[in-house]
């Protein structure tokens, strides 16, 4: 009689413990609640800003920049839109136009996720990136944008 008194103040106790659990917000959650800007990442700083010959001569033509933007992917959560800026055909800056932003969680996956994605894009210089734990539909939308704005490019 006396196990079974025990295990059910044991249970009710565990339950109420449970059901008063409250998480916490990141630090670098977005508490104000706007849009995330897309986070960009500057062009290749080893890029000379005056192109020269080789012999540190001016060239004649400077270097060819393109903007490219990929197709808006509906997500589970919301569309993803990538633009992507190549100099002579090298990736140099990622853009995002357009990610979920819905609900808070939301954008704290967009502000977590999109910068390691925009790393790995910028170093494999192409789409053949890994996705993001977490952001798996984030990642996928972003990838396959970024496919098509590659494709158009």
């Amino acid at each position: 009689m006396k196990r079974a008194i025990f295990a059910i103040v044991g249970t009710v106790s565990g339950l109420i413990l449970l059901l008063g659990f409250k998480t916490h917000p990141s630090p670098t959650a977005n508490t104000a609640g706007a849009l995330p800007v897309g986070p960009t990442v500057p062009a290749d700083p080893s890029a000379s800003a005056t192109p020269t010959d080789g012999h540190g001569k001016q060239a004649s033509a400077g270097p060819k920049t393109r903007t490219v933007s990929g197709d808006t992917i509906q997500t589970r959560f919301g569309p993803v839109q990538i633009q992507l800026t190549l100099t002579d055909g090298k990736i140099t800056k990622v853009t995002a136009l357009q990610l979920p932003s819905d609900r808070q969680r939301d954008v704290e996956i967009d502000n977590f996720a999109v910068p390691q994605l925009t790393q790995e894009t910028l170093s494999a210089q192409s789409a053949r990136i890994d996705s993001v734990s977490g952001a798996t539909y984030t990642s996928d939308g972003y990838i396959r944008s970024l496919q098509s704005a590659l494709d158009k490019a």
